[in-house]
Order: C-alpha cells, then sequence, then structure tokens
C-alpha cells in the first residue's frame, strides 16, 4: 500500500509561544511536564516541512533531501565546553542536504525563533582543502561566478558575510582584481532570506523554501564542482 505524501500545513499560533516561554523556564523538570507540546507545536511541524520539502524537492529535480528523523536539530544543547549552560535551544531548526543528514556541509536551512525566523541556503564553512579549491575555481571562473552572485543580488540575497576575513588569504595575495579580493575573503558562501513570525502559520512558507533553494542552486552547483573531487578521494 502506497502512503500518501506528508503535507505542511503550517506552524501553530502558539509554536513560537512555546519556544519563548522554553527560554524562561530552561530547566528539565518544565520540558519533560511539557514535552507533548513542543512535540505538537514544533517538532512534528518541523518534520512535516522537511518531509513535504523533499517531497516536492525530487519533483522538481532538486537534490536535497531529508527526514524527520535526519534532519532536525535537537532541543538539547551540548553545553560541554559552553559558558552559557541552559539545556535547551530556544529555536527550531533544520537542514535538507545532498546526503540527507545535518553532516553534509551544504543545502537549505530552517530556523524557527521569535523574531528571527529564516531559511538559508548554500556552502557553510567547507574544511580548508575544499575552501582552497573553491577559491581557486573562483579565480580561473571569475566571470561565471560574477555572474551568479549578479543573478542572486537580482532577487535580494547578497552572501552572508558576517565572518568574512579581514584580508586575502596569503595564497590568494598576488590578486588585484576588487571583486575576486572581496569573494576571497568569504569562509563560506551561504543566502539568507528572513519571514515574518506570522508567515510560518501558512502552509504557503514551504514555497519560500522552494523558491530559496531554486535560486541558489547554481551556486551550490559551482561549488560542487570545484569541492566534490576533494570529497570523493
Amino acid at each position: 500500500m502506497i502512503s500518501e505524501p506528508v503535507r505542511f500545513s503550517g506552524f501553530e499560533e502558539r509554536s513560537l509561544k512555546f519556544l519563548t516561554a522554553l527560554g524562561f523556564h530552561q530547566n528539565r523538570e518544565w520540558f519533560h511536564e511539557n514535552k507533548d507540546l513542543y512535540l505538537q507545536l514544533v517538532k512534528e511541524p518541523m518534520g512535516d516541512l522537511v518531509e513535504a520539502a523533499s517531497t516536492r524537492f525530487a519533483k522538481l529535480d532538486i537534490p536535497l533531501h531529508g527526514t524527520r528523523k535526519t534532519s532536525l536539530y535537537k532541543v538539547n544543547r551540548d553545553v560541554r565546553f559552553a559558558k552559557n549552560k541552559d539545556p535547551y535551544n530556544t529555536h527550531a531548526s533544520a537542514v535538507l542536504t545532498r546526503n540527507g543528514t545535518k553532516k553534509d556541509g551544504s543545502g537549505a536551512y530552517m530556523h524557527f525563533k521569535p523574531g528571527n525566523c529564516l531559511f538559508a541556503a548554500g556552502v557553510w564553512y567547507p574544511e580548508p582543502l575544499e575552501l582552497r579549491a573553491l577559491r581557486e575555481t573562483i579565480v580561473k571562473r571569475r566571470d561565471e561566478f560574477l555572474e551568479i552572485e549578479h543573478n542572486l543580488a537580482s532577487k535580494g540575497l547578497s552572501f552572508d558575510s558576517e565572518k568574512a576575513l579581514k584580508r586575502v588569504p596569503p595564497a590568494f595575495k598576488h590578486i588585484e582584481d576588487l571583486d575576486l579580493q572581496r569573494l576571497l575573503k568569504q569562509k563560506s558562501f551561504t543566502v539568507t532570506r528572513h519571514v515574518e513570525d506570522a508567515d510560518i502559520q501558512s502552509p504557503a512558507l514551504i514555497e519560500t523554501l522552494i523558491e530559496l533553494t531554486q535560486d541558489t542552486m547554481p551556486l551550490m552547483q559551482f561549488c560542487w564542482r570545484a569541492m566534490d573531487p576533494l570529497r570523493d578521494q
């Protein structure tokens, strides 16, 4: 018997309010008393969004996927080396990647927190050798990459550069082209689209994720061509 595809109906109005309350009640007793609410308001709709998006991506030949078991980040924080010992995350997040797990450093990311709901897509913080290969490819195929960047800009998207380097990496210090210098300072190549808190209640939220991912596919494909030969070794 063929099962019906998962449908995303939107988060409830109470979903973000639960995350706000979790921020005030950072203790295991409160969370376990309210775990059923967490499952209903946060984890289950997030799983629906991931699996419904995976189905849509497959139909659109977007090579990203995931499941509610492999793609959702845990509500429990890893506090072993953190100064902040609060046990729980006050946001919900998940990722869709080529291998369907959180261990792939590229794909589409979703993050929901009161006042900071967003989708992001691209390649985040590649390993040093991969980043070196990507930078070298950007230098060799400058015009192609700048066209990708231009097309993203025409859709209101720009590379997240909060953690970009202050200087061009030493291996590329001979580069005089200002556009290349700017790009070579990037440590990751991702773009972000923020959404209003109220918008996550709508089933149409999935369309925002699909649109962003489609817009970002040329960027990801460029990066994959540069980095995959190293990953296959």
